[in-house]
């Protein structure tokens, strides 16, 4: 499994990550099936955004709406693990939607993961030549 995203947009991710060291960053995957568009970086409004993270309800609905009028529509997100790995934690296990990629960027790298409906992950390789 392949998810096609530049490396412009994954260094964009590591860099937003390694300036929050103490709160997790999230943002939005746009694109269509396993291509990326574009990263939309979001607004974190977890209560505790140091242990989790939750995108701003406001930014996903207008992806959503500009999908609707012919722009890119969400496929995944992406987060940081500011203190941990970049494997998905048991809190993004809960809150995976089956079918949607995750870009989890922790412990220097950033890396893909794809939710399955039984609540667990797929690894997913990131193709770099894709250029947005």
């Amino acid at each position: 499994m392949e998810l096609t995203i530049s490396r412009a947009a994954i260094d964009e991710i590591s860099r937003a990550a390694a300036l929050s060291p103490d709160a997790e960053i999230c943002g939005l995957l746009l694109g269509e099936g396993a291509s990326v568009i574009e990263v939309r970086p979001c607004d974190n409004v977890a209560a505790n955004a140091r242990e989790s993270f939750e995108i701003d309800p406001a930014a996903l609905i207008a992806a959503h709406r500009a999908a609707r009028r012919g722009g890119p529509a969400p496929i995944g997100h992406y987060h940081s693990h500011p203190r941990g790995p970049a494997t998905p934690s048991p809190r993004d296990a809960e809150a995976a939607e089956p079918g949607s990629y995750w870009l989890i960027a922790g412990a220097g790298e950033v890396r893909g993961w794809r939710a399955r409906g039984d609540g667990g992950f797929d690894p997913v390789a990131l193709s770099g030549h894709r250029n947005p």
